[in-house]
């Protein structure tokens, strides 16, 4: 599976209609972490492609949804299941700690 580009206007769809688990990366290109982040992204989602969703979003183009869910920081990582957010991490995260978090709302 692919990592999916959300929006403001796709975040109903993408994540909170999504039956399953949904990791949500809300970052900005100008942030360090979140860059260091992304490949970090890209093959988690390789190995976890069959558990879970992994989602991004852009809060300089959608801050909507980084409103709407407190995001103060950036990189925040929340992980939706079933539609509804049930974990938060904030900052630069290992591979392990996420693929850890993502195992633990299976």
């Amino acid at each position: 599976m692919a990592i999916v580009h959300v929006s403001d206007q796709s975040f109903n769809t993408d994540v909170e209609k999504n039956n399953g688990v949904v990791l949500v990366d809300f970052w900005a290109p100008w942030c360090g972490p979140c860059k260091a982040l992304a490949p970090i992204l890209d093959e988690l989602d390789n190995e976890i492609a069959d558990q879970a969703t992994i989602a991004k979003v852009n809060v300089d183009e959608n801050p909507e949804s980084a409103s709407r869910f407190g995001v103060m920081s950036i990189p925040t990582i929340i992980v939706f299941k079933d539609g509804q957010p049930v974990d938060k991490v904030v900052g630069l995260n290992s591979k392990d700690a996420l693929k850890n978090l993502v195992a633990k709302h299976q």
